[in-house]
């Protein structure tokens, strides 16, 4: 015998003007349980004020931009909201917006992951820009420069930094050789994983009283790309005599310009066992003139073991002045094949979400 179908349910007049969504959360609604939350609606908020800042940073919401009219914001500002990948927190500025600080640290993204900071000037105090255990923060076209000691430093195992476009110059002004452009990791063990720290497209220097970068031991990945390099600030001190000294682990190396240098362009360093190993320096041109120290080489390896520790020179490497491209002993190949046009291109550098 067939089953009789059973008869329509008949729909009110009202509930059928309703969409799908609207249906669902009625539906919801009347077996009791509530329709989830609706998304966040993105907001700019505009501050012109030291203490409008220091409320915006402390309000922040995922999806946010923070934006700053020109002008001077003086004190110690410091963001803890972290925001999600998807929704990147934004604070941004011209270069007239300068964050002015007297002491202490002028922008400090304390657990504040997945910001974005950008356009803005930061000056005066003991450090720029400090991040600690803050994740994919994004510094795009700031200037840094006036410090006492480095100007931006990834540290706390700070994972998937990018610092880009930007300018750093004038730091390291107490002259204890402390004033590094960037800073990435700690000195004095392996504990700060601050991971895949990308630097890209920067002018740093002149006045950067320590090296332009320092890769520290116990990071891994770092990309040094396409930077101008100025080393007339370097002091000597701590042995501060090169651009970059390199002691993390699998740097790349490339396309970078560098002038003025007390001795080399680069070094690598083994401060910790097993480390310092795996940098690639490629397609970089430096110049060496009017170097004074013991070594003067565009690229002074005292760590190369082709089986434990290797590190490769590209023969595409230009060096003019000083006493050679590298440390008697360390090999330097042939150019690289570039990609062919129309062929597989080498992916750029992107910002990964997620002392």
């Amino acid at each position: 015998m067939r089953k009789r179908s059973a008869p329509p349910i008949p729909v009110a007049p009202a509930a059928a003007l309703l969409g799908v969504g609207a249906l669902l959360a009625a539906s919801a609604t009347a077996y009791g349980s509530s329709p989830g939350p609706a998304p966040a609606v993105a907001r700019t908020i505009d501050v012109s004020t030291a203490a409008q800042l220091e409320s915006a940073l402390s309000a922040a919401e995922g999806g946010d931009t923070i934006r700053l009219a020109d002008g001077t914001y003086r004190g110690n500002f410091k963001a803890t909201t972290p925001a999600g990948a998807a929704e990147r927190i934004t604070l941004a500025g011209s270069a007239k917006a300068v964050l002015r600080a007297s002491g202490g640290y002028g922008l400090h993204l304390n657990g504040a992951s997945y910001w974005t900071v950008r356009g803005i000037t930061v000056t005066g105090g003991h450090k720029g820009i400090v991040t600690d255990a803050a994740n994919g923060v994004v510094l795009d076209s700031v200037t840094v420069h006036g410090l006492d000691m480095e100007g931006v430093h990834f540290r706390k195992s700070s994972k998937d930094g990018v610092i880009k476009n930007s300018r750093i110059h004038d730091t390291g002004r107490d002259g204890s050789g402390m004033g590094e452009g960037v800073y990435v990791g700690s000195a004095g063990g392996t504990g700060d994983k601050s991971d895949n720290v990308q630097i890209l497209h920067n002018t740093i220097g002149p006045g950067v009283g320590g090296e332009n970068i320092d890769i520290k031991e116990g990071t891994t990945g770092a990309k040094i790309i396409g930077n101008t390099f100025d080393g007339s600030g370097l002091t000597g001190a701590h042995y501060d005599d090169s651009w970059a000294d390199i002691k993390g682990n699998k740097v790349l190396v490339e396309n970078n310009t560098g002038k003025y240098t007390r001795n080399n362009g680069y070094e690598t360093h083994s401060q910790q066992p097993g480390w310092g190993c795996g940098t690639i320096f490629r397609g970089n041109r430096s110049d060496l003139s009017g170097a004074s120290g013991p070594n003067r080489y565009g690229f002074h390896i005292t760590n190369h073991n082709a089986s434990t520790c290797p590190v490769t020179i590209s023969g595409d490497n230009k060096v003019t002045g000083g006493r050679g491209i590298a440390t008697p002993g360390v090999p330097v190949g042939q150019a690289p094949e570039r990609p062919r046009p129309g062929g597989p291109q080498t992916p750029q550098p992107q910002p990964q979400p997620g002392r």
